[in-house]
């Protein structure tokens, strides 16, 4: 067994980071050798949609540990709703698995691997008189139950004897009976403080083919007790579930102990992740999809693990922010600013760094001469040393972004206005002499400026300085492309909290997409392939789309402002 790097008597020392409570069950456990000193863990999805940025936490928690303690962890699908199940899921579950850097090597399950020992488990549990087969339907049942105040009423089957049980289940199991008409549920306790344990179902008639198993069942388990009993099956030492499923450890034990498994595993649970300016909620989510207010379930704009990889995330942030937020059991909201300060710190160091213009508009250098282009040298990353440099065109003819010039500039204006001189990155000082305007509109089409051949490189011999310098790109080189500027969903920090009269939807940011064609961008960018990251000077990180980019003609997605408003608020929080 390997040890783990922080154990439990020393976490929290100088030089390393104290271990959150359940790794610190998980080391206390190996050092007291419970289970042999093992360690085993579980991601469980079930394979009915696309995985978000909250199952992200989890299996950043799951394989860490098993990483963390020299164990194993399994990726598990919990395949026991036929109903809303497709392959689509499983293999988009195991890209995003693999995606943010985690690899479950051969212990790739499905609880449907298991249906037959959970069928058998189920005839045990009925032999031992502990579950019986129940006549009534889903919603007599559901009123039975009782409340927090209120005690549960017994079924008027529960009696049922062993022999007609067993005799009820096999012919459910054998296609007897019609969807609904019956269920399989443990025999426990009406009365019970915790109303989980009134009497749970544990199988229920579904005749739906399986995507694994066809039709070969026609009755389903129900997740509690295939959860448990999967994770007893493959050696699981702690099943770490979220919060919403603390009250269901009492009958997850109960279903081990009475069925006399050895070595059980535990259950622990941890706060589940919410975030702000988005829903992680699977409705809400699907309502966004099915009501076309984002283009599918990879839309840049969506949580999903396939929409923030397309948007540009990158899985190094996506860890380093689940390692920041860390794990607990007090519920709380992250704030989204942290998530993209996480992506801007992988990004800076690793990101090329172009010249981009997103609203161009065309600035003539009168004095230099007509027909001459040049190749200036431009840094790729001032982070990284080694990047080296690039070659970048240009000539008599370049373009600004619309935004970086004033006919009437305020005060401390530092960028293009008639008559100031500013610094062109990598190239030149020039200085506005003329804004040309659309008789009919008004609106400036062109600028016609000067330039100083002696401050070639951006500097000027004679030691004058400036305080404004802009990107450009060259005419006569410069590649069009549309690029997309994504912002967050929602206008509000809880968009889930919302006024009875309204929808989650009426919060949605009108401004969270906005498409900019006949952008100019550095020639090197036409063989940009897709996924591939940038920053664009002075503008933000952007990737190549990697759905609707075609070879010489790029899409690219806005990934995050260079704005970092998470780094702000934390030099706040250290002044005061």
């Amino acid at each position: 067994m390997v040890a783990p790097k922080n154990d439990a008597a020393t976490a929290g020392t100088e030089g390393q980071k104290p271990l959150d409570f359940i790794r610190q069950i998980v080391a206390e456990d190996v050092a007291a050798g419970v289970h042999g000193g093992r360690v085993a863990t579980r991601f469980p999805p079930e394979p009915n949609g696309f995985l978000h940025i909250g199952h992200a936490k989890s299996i950043c928690l799951n394989f860490g540990i098993a990483r963390q303690f020299g164990g194993t962890c399994n990726l598990r699908f919990d395949d026991t709703n036929p109903s809303k199940e497709e392959m689509a899921y499983v293999e988009s579950i195991q890209t995003d698995v693999r995606w943010l850097g985690f690899d479950w090597e051969d212990r790739l399950f499905y609880a449907s691997d298991y249906f037959d020992r959970l069928y058998r488990f189920a005839v045990a549990l009925i032999e031992k008189g502990k579950a019986y087969v129940d006549d009534q339907s889903a919603e007599q049942i559901r009123q039975s139950r009782g409340t927090l105040t209120r005690p549960g009423i017994p079924s008027p089957y529960r009696d049922r004897s062993v022999a007609e049980n067993l005799d009820l289940f096999e012919r459910m199991k054998n296609g007897e009976f019609p969807d609904g008409s019956r269920v399989l549920r443990a025999k426990i306790d009406m009365a019970n403080a915790n109303v989980v344990m009134r009497d749970p179902t544990l199988y229920r008639i579904r005749k739906v083919a399986h995507h694994r198993t066809g039709d070969h069942w026609c009755i389903y388990p129900l997740y509690d007790f295939a959860h448990c009993l999967s994770d007893a099956i493959e050696g699981i030492t702690h099943s770490i579930c979220t919060m919403e499923f603390e009250n269901n450890r009492e009958l997850y034990d109960w279903i081990l102990e009475t069925l006399e498994i050895p070595d059980r595993p535990r259950q622990y649970e941890f706060a589940r992740l919410n975030l702000t300016r988005t829903v992680l909620s699977k409705r809400k989510l699907l309502q966004l999809v099915d009501e076309k207010i984002v283009d599918g379930w990879d839309d840049p704009r969506m949580p999903t693990l396939s929409g923030l990889r397309r948007r540009g995330f990158t899985p190094e942030a996506i860890r380093n922010f689940c390692d920041r937020i860390g794990v607990a059991r007090a519920q709380s909201t992250v704030d989204y600013a942290l998530l993209e300060h996480c992506l801007r710190e992988d990004l800076n160091r690793r990101a090329p760094r172009v010249m981009a213009v997103l609203r161009p508009l065309k600035l003539v250098i009168e004095n230099y001469p007509q027909g001459q282009t040049e190749t200036l040298e431009a840094i790729n990353n001032p982070e990284d040393p080694a990047a080296g440099t690039r070659p970048v065109p240009f000539g008599r003819e370049i373009y600004i972004e619309r935004d970086d010039f004033m006919v009437d500039p305020p005060k401390k204006w530092f960028r293009l206005a008639p008559g100031r001189e500013v610094r062109l990155r990598y190239a030149y000082f020039i200085t506005c002499t003329e804004a040309v305007t659309d008789p009919k509109t008004g609106e400036i089409t062109e600028l016609r400026c000067t330039y100083d051949p002696a401050t070639r490189g951006g500097d000027a011999p004679d030691g004058r300085k400036v305080k404004g310098t802009l990107h450009w790109v060259a005419a006569h080189a410069a590649i069009a492309a549309e690029v997309r500027l994504y912002d967050n969903l929602f206008t509000v920090d809880n968009p889930a909290e919302v006024a009875e009269d309204k929808s989650f939807l009426d919060l949605v940011n009108p401004e969270a997409l906005t498409v900019l064609d006949g952008c100019r961008l550095e020639p090197g960018l036409a063989a940009a392939a897709p996924g591939d990251f940038f920053q664009f000077e002075r503008l933000g990180y952007f990737c190549v789309d990697a759905k609707d980019s075609r070879p010489g003609r790029p899409v690219f997605n806005r990934t995050v402002t260079l704005r970092d408003t998470w780094a702000k608020i934390k030099q706040k929080q250290s002044k005061s």
